[in-house]
């Protein structure tokens, strides 16, 4: 048996593209405008970015990253471990740990490397509780550990408590959910999970990839929108999202990122983050903690979305965030829906299983700081159009 059998038996892209629907891996050639790209040879307008701050355009990152490019070089040619420590790390993880109010922070090359490095948490006498909507980042984690895991239905805290009454007092147990969801912009029931962690004695691990320089008087993420700092022992966070940029960190207590430091194998075998990077996540934490009106406008921003499509006759469930999902049901119609909006001039995602359950397929739609509002009008006329092509609307 030949193990590249599986790769020529795949045929689900081919048979989409043939039906000219297929809403995936489409190139960016520029950015001309905020939130405008030219794509396919169109200029259309973003709605599909997870930018939420803008500051991936912003000057002040992109001047910082310059400089320390012109430094540093592109490249660390190194692990952190070995030779890639720069000092602009252990400067941004410092300023991490005390804008999070931890005693610690590691920086990894990535968001997904940041919830790999938690692998060697999970030993064979654990037990992890995981949100069935965790990213996959953290399914891959447990992989590469040794723990039991056991998933909980999205933001069901009976079905957790249930779970948590079933496993051993003797062993060690981990919570773990994001702080506000990728593809539904909910946000877990902080709250919750702490009352069960408390009464269960289980660590808590938050990922804020989305959440952190979003939510909170100041940007702190959910565990600062729900006033419960304390209730998280680690956080996970990416700088794809608010920051801007690409990177990655771990942030709790010390002893526990100091083992991590030597025994995350995602972290200590792979090259650091480079110098212009790291530069541009130190420029985007300045920005996230000295000008809350961007956190204000975007949330602004997503709700007079999520009105307008409310009132269109869509289907979504908004959670006062600057992502909705629009949902639309079965996986071919949400392709041909994605392709309407971009014919209407607007880029959105389609959400599709296995990144959804299956027959709940849907359209990801999201804004940043900088969506005006004739831009907000251009999406709810393209939904519009597109929806009652599709007959999704009246």
């Amino acid at each position: 048996m030949d193990v590249f059998g599986k790769c020529h038996a795949f045929r689900d892209d081919k048979a989409v593209e043939a039906l000219g629907v297929y809403p995936f891996y489409k190139a960016i050639s520029e950015r001309p405008a905020p939130n405008e790209i030219v794509c396919g040879g169109r200029r259309v307008l973003m709605a599909g970015s997870n930018d939420y701050l803008a500051l991936a355009t912003d000057p002040r990152p992109a001047a910082a990253a310059t400089e320390a490019l012109r430094r540093h070089g592109t490249g660390n040619s190194g692990s952190r471990m070995a030779n890639g420590t720069l000092a602009l790390h252990e400067e941004l993880e410092g300023r991490l740990a005390e804008f999070l109010g931890h005693e610690a922070a590691m920086v990894t090359s990535t968001g997904y490397q940041a919830n790999l490095a938690l692998a060697p948490l999970f030993g064979p006498d654990d037990v992890l509780l995981a949100d069935r909507a965790m990213h996959a980042s953290f399914v891959d984690a447990v992989r590469l550990g040794r723990s039991r895991l056991l998933r909980f239905r999205h933001n069901d805290m009976e079905h957790l408590g249930r779970l948590l009454n079933e496993t051993s007092p003797d062993s060690g147990r981990l919570i773990a959910t994001e702080g506000m969801f990728s593809t539904s912009g909910d946000l877990c029931d902080l709250p919750g999970i702490g009352k069960l962690a408390g009464r269960h004695g289980a660590r808590v691990v938050l990922d804020g990839a989305h959440d952190i320089g979003l939510l909170g008087e100041n940007g702190r993420g959910a565990a600062e929108y729900y006033g419960m700092p304390s209730a998280v022992d680690l956080h996970t966070l990416t700088f794809s999202k608010c920051f801007g940029t690409i990177g990655g960190a771990v942030a709790g207590p010390e002893e526990v990122i100091r083992y991590l430091r030597h025994h995350a194998r995602a972290a200590v075998y792979t090259a650091s983050l480079p110098a212009g990077d790291t530069a541009a996540a130190l420029a985007a934490l300045d920005i996230i903690r000295t000008e809350p009106e961007r956190r204000r406008r975007v949330l602004a921003t997503g709700e007079r979305l999520g009105a307008g499509l409310d009132t269109l006759g869509f289907t979504t469930t908004r959670a006062g965030t600057p992502t909705i999902p629009v949902h639309v049901g079965e996986t071919l119609r949400c392709f041909r829906f994605w392709t309407e909006l971009f014919h209407e001039g607007v880029f959105t995602n389609a959400m599709v299983p296995p990144g959804v359950p299956e027959g709940r397929a849907l359209i990801r739609v999201s804004v940043t700081a900088t969506h005006t509002p004739a831009q907000v009008d251009r999406i709810l006329e393209a939904f519009a159009t597109a929806g009652r092509r599709l007959r999704l609307i009246d």
